[in-house]
C-alpha cells in the first residue's frame, strides 16, 4: 500500500516518513521529526548531497540515512519554506499557508543551494571531499558530487560554513547568549573561522586555547585498554559457526558495556537526562561499536579476531545462503576499512566523532533537542580546530573524517538487516579480505625499503 493509501486511512501519518503525524507543519500533515528537519535545513540553508539514485526509501527508520532525498520529499510534498519564521523561532510564520506546489526547476534551485545563495548575494562555500558522509561518503548518503563533502550535509547539527561575517554574527549571538557550564562554552574564536582556500599554502596556526581541554576530556571518557574477550585459537583447531557466532557475541557484550560506561565519562553528562541518554544510546550503539571497531580497536579485530575467523570454514549451504544484502554490507565494511586505514583516525579525532555522532538531535523521542545541538556544534567546531591545526598540510581532511560518519550510520542500519546466521561468514568475508590489504601494504613497503638499500 502507497504512503498516500494511508494518509487517506488515518490522517495522523507523516506524508514525509509514515511515522506519527502531530499537526499540520509548515503546510502539510507531519512528524515532529521531519517538521524539524525541514526547518532546521531552511533555516540554516544547508546543501545536502545523494550517492545514489536520489530516490532514498523515506520511513521512520530510514528517513536519518540520507538528509537529500528527505528534504527533497518535504517539497515535493509541499511543505512550504515561506511558512517558517525568519528569526528561527518555533511557530509558523503564517498558520494559513497551506501546501504549496512549486516546479522540478524551483526544487533543483533549492537543492542545490542556488536559491540560499541568490538571497545571500554571496558566493556559495561548501566543502567537497575524497572520502560521508551518510551526509557525505563515498558510498554513503551524503557524498557530494565529485566526491567530495559538505559539512552541511553531515550529521543533522552540521552546516556548510559561510563566509560572511553577518552569518558568523549570528551564530556567536545564538551560541555565547545560552547559558551553559563554564568550562563548555562554545568557543567564540572558531566563529570567526575563515576556510582556507585550496589553492593557497596552509598557514601554521597554534590550537586555540579551549579546543585542548574540551578534546582531553572526550579521550579520558574512553576505554583505550586492548578487549578483554579472548580471541586465541590453538594452531589446527577448526571453528565452528557456533563457536564463532559466541565469539562476536561475546565481543558485541564487551563492546556495548563500554559503550555505557563511555556516557557516565563524557564531560557533558550532567547536562542531558537520563531519558536522552537512553534514547540515544539505544538509537546509536550499533554506530559507536563500528566506529569504535574501525579505529582504536582496529589492531585486534583485523589482527585477532581475522585468524580467529581464518579457521572456521563455511559449509556449501551457508555460501550458497549468503544474500545480496550481506554483499552490500561486506563490500561497503572493506570500504570503510580502506577509508579509515588511509586516513589514521587518531585518538583525539575518534574522540570528537564519536561525540558527534551521538549527539544526534534528529533521534525519535528526546526531550532537549536544542541542548543536543549545541553540544553537537560544539564538538564539531572543536573537532575542525584539532584537525586543522594538528594536519595543517592536509585541509581536506577534517571534510573527510566527517564524511565517513553518515556511512557508518547506514553500514550500521544495514548490518541490523543480516540474519544472525550469516555474519559468522560475513566477518570471515571481511575480514579475510582487509587482512589481506594490510599484508600487500606491508609487503609492499618491505620492498621498497630492501631496494633502496
Amino acid at each position: 500500500m502507497s504512503l498516500l493509501s494511508d494518509v487517506a486511512a488515518d490522517p495522523r501519518v507523516c506524508l514525509i516518513c509514515g511515522d506519527r503525524a502531530t499537526g499540520l507543519h509548515y503546510g502539510i500533515i507531519s512528524c515532529e521529526g521531519c517538521k524539524g528537519f525541514f526547518k532546521r535545513s531552511i533555516c540554516n540553508k544547508r546543501v545536502y548531497r545523494c550517492s545514489r539514485d536520489k530516490n532514498c526509501e523515506m520511513s521512520r527508520k530510514q528517513r536519518n540515512r540520507c538528509q537529500y532525498c528527505r528534504l527533497l520529499k518535504c517539497l515535493q510534498m509541499g511543505m512550504n519554506r515561506k511558512a517558517i519564521r525568519e528569526d528561527g523561532m518555533p511557530g509558523g510564520r503564517n498558520k494559513s499557508i497551506g501546501p504549496v506546489q512549486i516546479t522540478d526547476e524551483e526544487i533543483e534551485r533549492i537543492m542545490s543551494g542556488q536559491e540560499f545563495k541568490e538571497e545571500a548575494s554571496l558566493p556559495e562555500h561548501t566543502w567537497s571531499n575524497n572520502g560521508d558522509s551518510s551526509d557525505h561518503s563515498s558510498p554513503s548518503n551524503g557524498a557530494s558530487e565529485g566526491n567530495q563533502p559538505s559539512p552541511a550535509s553531515t550529521l543533522s547539527s552540521n552546516r556548510s560554513v559561510e563566509l560572511n561575517g553577518g552569518y558568523t554574527a549570528a551564530l556567536r549571538d545564538q551560541y555565547m547568549n545560552t547559558p551553559m557550564n563554564t568550562p563548555y562554552q562554545l568557543l567564540p574564536h572558531l566563529f570567526s573561522y575563515h576556510a582556507q582556500s585550496g589553492l593557497l599554502p596552509p598557514q601554521p596556526r597554534s590550537l586555540y586555547p579551549q579546543s585542548h581541554p574540551l578534546v582531553l576530556q572526550l579521550v579520558a571518557a574512553e576505554d583505550l585498554a586492548p578487549l578483554a574477550t579472548p580471541m586465541l585459537i590453538e594452531d589446527g583447531y577448526k571453528v565452528t559457526q557456533v563457536e564463532l557466532f559466541a565469539l562476536l557475541c561475546r565481543l558485541a557484550d564487551e563492546l556495548l558495556f563500554r559503550q555505557i560506561s563511555w556516557i557516565k565519562k563524557l564531560p557533558f553528562f550532567c547536562e542531558l537526562s537520563i531519558e536522552d541518554y537512553t534514547c540515544l544510546l539505544s538509537s546509536t550503539w550499533q554506530e559507536l561499536i563500528l566506529l569504535s571497531c574501525l579505529t582504536i580497536y582496529s589492531a585486534q579485530i583485523f589482527g585477532d579476531l581475522a585468524d580467529v575467523t581464518a579457521k572456521y570454514t563455511p559449509s556449501e549451504g551457508e555460501m550458497q545462503g549468503f544474500s545480496e544484502n550481506g554483499m552490500e554490507v561486506m563490500e561497503r565494511l572493506i570500504y570503510l576499512f580502506r577509508k579509515f586505514h588511509q586516513l589514521k583516525v587518531s585518538n583525539e579525532e575518534y574522540a570528537c566523532m564519536k561525540a558527534i555522532n551521538f549527539l544526534n538531535q534528529d533521534i525519535r523521542g528526546l526531550t532537549n533537542v536544542s541542548q543536543l545541538e549545541q553540544l553537537n556544534k560544539r564538538y564539531w567546531y572543536v573537532c575542525q580546530d584539532y584537525t586543522e591545526y594538528k594536519y595543517p598540510h592536509q585541509p581536506k581532511r577534517f571534510p573527510e573524517i566527517m564524511m565517513c560518519l553518515p556511512e557508518i550510520r547506514f553500514m550500521a542500519g544495514k548490518l541490523v538487516n543480516v540474519p544472525l546466521e550469516q555474519l559468522p561468514l560475513l566477518f570471515k568475508a571481511v575480514l579475510h579480505s582487509c587482512k589481506s590489504m594490510l599484508c600487500k601494504a606491508f609487503s609492499s613497503r618491505t620492498h621498497r625499503w630492501v631496494m633502496s638499500r
